[in-house]
């Protein structure tokens, strides 16, 4: 099969699938090498950015996706008129930050940097599949080290962890420029 084709089959999968889908679980269903599942998810990327079509592919870590154009989205909506999700409470906004900015972090670090208990927000992003348990932290009763998702990447429009805005304290420090004697 060549590039071209294995992008329409790839296209053909990510359109019914609607979610995102694992490339690596792609490309062993589709008995293709990593390489050429890259080159056909790259040819299918460059497609619906040259036509400018009204889907775009998303890629969330290791997950594809497809994805309405967003200058096309709030046509979308306007005939959708979709109900809005709900949104994270502040505490779990803060805790998600707190894991994605120091990840591998245990509930232990979450509270210490927030000075409140953090078990409920903790369940509600593990339970909306915004953060995992990535492990256990070699130390005395082995808690449980949480990290991001790929859910997480996605719902937030990011590639990938690098893509996260810098900590104020970290922007400021980038600013100040040292003294020359």
């Amino acid at each position: 099969m060549d590039t071209h084709e294995l992008a329409h089959v790839i296209e053909a999968i990510l359109f019914v699938a609607g979610e995102p889908v694992n490339v690596h679980e792609l490309q062993r269903a589709l008995e293709v090498t990593e390489l050429e599942t890259e080159q056909a998810i790259n040819a299918l990327d460059s497609d619906y950015s040259f036509h400018r079509r009204g889907i775009c592919l998303k890629r969330f870590g290791n997950h594809l996706q497809l994805s309405t154009r967003a200058e096309y989205a709030p046509y979308v909506e306007r005939l959708l008129q979709p109900i809005q999700k709900q949104s994270l409470s502040q505490s779990a906004m803060e805790t998600l930050a707190v894991v994605a900015y120091r990840q591998p972090v245990t509930k232990l670090e979450i509270e210490a940097v927030r000075g409140v208990k953090c078990d409920y927000s903790v369940q509600s992003l593990v339970n909306k599949g915004l953060i995992e348990e990535v492990g256990r932290k070699e130390t005395l009763g082995r808690p449980i080290l949480y990290g991001t998702t790929d859910t997480f990447l996605s719902h937030f429009g990011l590639s990938n962890l690098s893509e996260l805005p810098k900590p104020p304290e970290e922007a400021r420090a980038d600013e100040e420029e040292p003294l020359v004697p």
